[in-house]
């Protein structure tokens, strides 16, 4: 019921998938990625275990076609199933039941895999396949974007679309991989869950910088003097770059202005924060609230 994409980007290591069903929240069930670890989907219908038994095989060492052979040894079902199992270096075993629902099929190429069933065409998973190889210079999360959009226009899911998924993550294995995920969002239920994923993927660009500068001391939080004038730099000129892809979200700018204040750039400072007032009069008051607990320092706030 599902068609995906499992991906290596060799320029970078990261590794990723990509999926659309016409089934509420395939993102909740279809498969996971782990920095330095692989990527495991299962789908059509989806043994959920998969996913976390052969990420556990993948970090002890084993094989993709290890892994794959003792998931579907251990599942009586297993011929209702459909798998790709992919390693961090990109080696990967792909799996169809001979009962999954046609159209099913598989499609291979080098560091890519793309596996779909209850497709409107045998043509959707090559198309998908196709895209993913081109414009290589392209980020990895927008490439399997692209992939996947080059599915839905071979067909897509017979029944149609609901929901779909991306993540990548990165090819730094360590103790918590949860700090290496590079992209992950989820699209529940839409009438068009691939375009809501392209849209929303430049707005997760834009908000994992203003992650960066919220969640890195001493830039928003933290003792102010120790800043230094080269990461106050950068992170005002990443915030700007972050927030001409917002459009009327103003968040980044928010944050660009905190950083400017609390390095002594008062005058930008203060005329970036009087400009986010005087459009949202809500934000004098949250700003003084800021002063209170000392993330910014004191100045004049006007709505």
């Amino acid at each position: 019921m599902t068609y995906s994409i499992v991906s290596f980007d060799p320029h970078d290591g990261s590794l990723g998938f990509a999926a659309q069903s016409h089934f509420f929240a395939v993102g909740s069930v279809v498969g996971d990625a782990e920095a330095g670890v692989g990527v495991v989907v299962s789908q059509a219908f989806a043994n959920t275990d998969w996913p976390h038994e052969g990420l556990a095989m993948l970090r002890a060492g084993a094989a993709p076609d290890d892994v794959l052979a003792t998931l579907t040894a251990s599942d009586p079902l297993a011929d209702y199933r459909q798998a790709i199992v992919m390693d961090a270096g990109g080696g990967y075993a792909c799996f169809t039941g001979d009962r999954c629902a046609p159209h099913a099929g598989v499609a291979r190429g080098e560091g890519v895999a793309v596996a779909g069933n209850m497709l409107a065409s045998d043509g959707v998973c090559a198309a998908v396949l196709t895209a993913a190889h081109h414009d290589p210079g392209t980020a990895h999360a927008r490439r399997l974007v692209s992939a996947l959009q080059a599915g839905e226009r071979a067909g897509g899911d017979a029944r149609g679309s609901q929901s779909a998924v991306l993540k990548v993550v990165n090819g730094v294995r360590c103790e918590r991989p949860w700090r290496h995920v590079l992209a992950d969002i989820r699209v529940d239920d839409h009438a068009d869950p691939v375009d809501e994923l392209r849209r929303l993927l430049p707005v997760h660009e834009g908000f994992r910088a203003i992650g960066a500068a919220l969640f890195a001391p001493p830039l928003v939080i933290g003792d102010a003097s120790r800043i230094t004038d080269a990461d106050a730099r950068g992170m005002v000129e990443a915030l700007a770059g972050a927030a001409s892809g917002l459009g009327a979200n103003r968040e980044a700018d928010l944050w660009r202005a905190v950083i400017l204040l609390r390095c002594g750039e008062s005058t930008a400072g203060g005329a970036l924060l009087a400009e986010l007032t005087a459009d949202r009069p809500q934000l004098a008051e949250f700003a003084r609230g800021l002063q209170r607990v000392g993330i910014l320092p004191t100045v004049e706030v006007r709505p």
